[in-house]
């Protein structure tokens, strides 16, 4: 008779939220840790350290969407541990920070003094001791002593690797991250082999990470970038005029772009397929019946309210 592997409780709580509450229910007759673990299904920082730890460089793709309770602690263990993977889904985890990306303890996170009785690995007062594994030795080094976020792209002594690390990445959803910036973004997003890029809803970024992007990520072929306000054609243009290869983009609720965007799709996109410019205020209907002429190519163009109309068209 076959037995459960020692799994860490963390693990087997991951494991466990897949299932539906009839089947967890039953999940947790089976021992007494499948019962602790059944108790608590949310995905913590504890959690993703042990599914890092565990899985390593066999894992491929990671799918954290709504995992509203991680932090960059997650960050850093995905980055440290997990060199292989291809799928990075990190959509609406609203607690993740630049210092994440760029491998850095925020100074502002609280961290337990050191004790002579202190033997195991502690993160923070929140974390606590995991006791099962050891960290790299760059998490339990204090935090730089960083007074403007700005200043660690020269301080390179204490902080580990950052999401440039992940050189097989093909795809990364960072929907919704809203305290990301450009400061790291145009930093990390230097992944050769990216071809799908979510970054709808990152209210902050600007023009400098959607040029910096289309410079290093040559092979992205999917780009949404919808209600990020603060992009303008100036940005959307040398973007598309760099990457040859888009088959999808969504450039849906960003105000700043307008007509000369249009523009540069019929003249650069002859590969895309779908396009969503949705609620963008300066574009007009007309210069979407031409782009509609001129990209005969595209099977599915959605303008819902451009110009202040309905102009839904579905090819």
């Amino acid at each position: 008779m076959e037995t459960t592997p020692d799994l860490p409780v963390e693990v087997i709580s991951y494991i466990l939220s897949f299932l539906s509450v009839s089947d967890r229910k039953e999940a947790s007759m089976v021992n007494r840790a499948w019962y602790f673990a059944s108790q608590d299904c949310r995905l913590q920082d504890s959690t993703v350290f042990s599914l890092a730890k565990l899985f390593g460089t066999s894992l491929r793709l990671l799918d954290l969407t709504s995992c509203l309770s991680i932090t960059d602690i997650s960050i850093r263990a995905i980055i440290f541990y997990l060199n292989n993977l291809t799928v990075l889904r990190l959509g609406w985890c609203k607690e993740i920070t630049d210092w994440g990306l760029l491998g850095m303890q925020n100074p502002t996170e609280e961290h337990c003094p050191e004790t002579k009785d202190d033997l195991g690995p502690k993160f923070s007062r929140n974390f606590g001791n995991m006791g099962f594994f050891t960290p790299p030795m760059y998490f339990d080094d204090r935090p730089v002593n960083i007074t403007e976020l700005e200043d660690l792209l020269i301080n390179g002594e204490k902080h580990g690797p950052t999401l440039q690390a992940l050189r097989h990445l093909q795809e990364l959803d960072l929907t919704a991250c809203r305290k990301l910036t450009d400061i790291s973004l145009q930093q990390v997003i230097q992944l050769p082999n990216l071809k799908k890029l979510s970054l709808g809803m990152v209210n902050e970024i600007t023009d400098r990470t959607l040029v910096s992007v289309a410079t290093h990520c040559r092979s992205l072929e999917h780009l949404s970038v919808n209600h990020c306000c603060f992009l303008t054609d100036e940005g959307m243009i040398q973007t598309l005029q760099t990457v040859g290869r888009l088959v999808s983009l969504d450039i849906s609720c960003c105000d700043g772009i307008s007509d000369r965007t249009l523009a540069a799709i019929a003249e650069n996109c002859k590969w895309l397929k779908n396009l969503d410019v949705s609620m963008c205020n300066g574009i007009t209907v007309a210069r979407v019946e031409l782009l509609q002429s001129q990209i005969p190519w595209a099977t599915n163009i959605k303008t819902r309210f451009v110009g202040g109309a309905d102009l839904s068209i579905s090819l």
